[in-house]
């Protein structure tokens, strides 16, 4: 009877060194991943190639939104007037042809990408065309639902627009096969989105950037009223 308890004793003496022996082992396993984990912290440098891919499909053609605002809405604001004279915007800078808005208006992000996929679609036969955009759409403009009372705080966030005055160039084209023919008829065809009119513009000495001391007077002289 006594064997039989001193055999019972020395199986769970074993047991229980096994089972120590075990965890022991599992604590250093884990304490040495802890230390290579430490070892092969990740850094900041190793995300900057997936942080800069992030930015710039957010900024893509399709998708026009500024990365970072202020604050979330704005007024409603008007399409500025020119009244002193400036020139900004209304002279070619980088390509040979471009599309002149003859009226102020306020563009939208959607109608800017519509007309940047038309210019592609239209020109899709010139190799390494180029297409800058002169205008960024960066005001929040908000709506509200129809039959809705007054108050009750300014409306959600709809879409991204650009307040364009009028004679500024909004789009330029270059490339090495692009001729005048098919340079007018992409922008005939782009023009069609905006619904004010428009104007096709190719670089010569009148339309192209001039130098600061070649630049007109951005004030005009006032003159009394008789």
């Amino acid at each position: 009877m006594w064997t039989q308890r001193f055999a019972g004793n020395i199986l769970r003496s074993r047991i229980f060194a096994n089972n120590v022996a075990a965890s022991l082992v599992g604590r250093t396993q884990t304490s040495s991943l802890l230390s290579a984990a430490t070892v092969a912290r990740p850094t900041l440098s190793s995300f900057k190639g997936v942080f800069s891919s992030q930015q710039n499909q957010i900024r893509s053609v399709h998708n026009l939104q500024p990365r970072r605002r202020k604050y979330k809405k704005a007024q409603k604001g008007r399409v500025p007037v020119r009244t002193g004279g400036s020139t900004k915007g209304n002279y070619m800078a980088f390509g040979d042809y471009g599309l002149r808005v003859k009226l102020g208006l306020r563009l939208s992000a959607k109608t800017i990408s519509a007309i940047h996929a038309t210019l592609k679609r239209k020109l899709k036969a010139i190799k390494d065309l180029k297409i800058w955009l002169r205008v960024f759409p960066d005001i929040p403009v908000t709506t509200k639902g129809t039959e809705v009372r007054m108050g009750k705080g300014k409306g959600a966030f709809d879409y991204w627009a650009v307040r364009v005055p009028k004679d500024k160039i909004i789009f330029e084209l270059s490339g090495p096969g692009l001729n005048n023919e098919l340079a007018k008829d992409a922008i005939r065809q782009a023009g069609f989105k905006l619904g004010v009119p428009t104007e096709f513009v190719i670089k010569n000495d009148a339309t192209k950037q001039p130098k600061k001391n070649e630049m007109p007077p951005t004030n005009i002289p006032f003159q009394h009223a008789k």
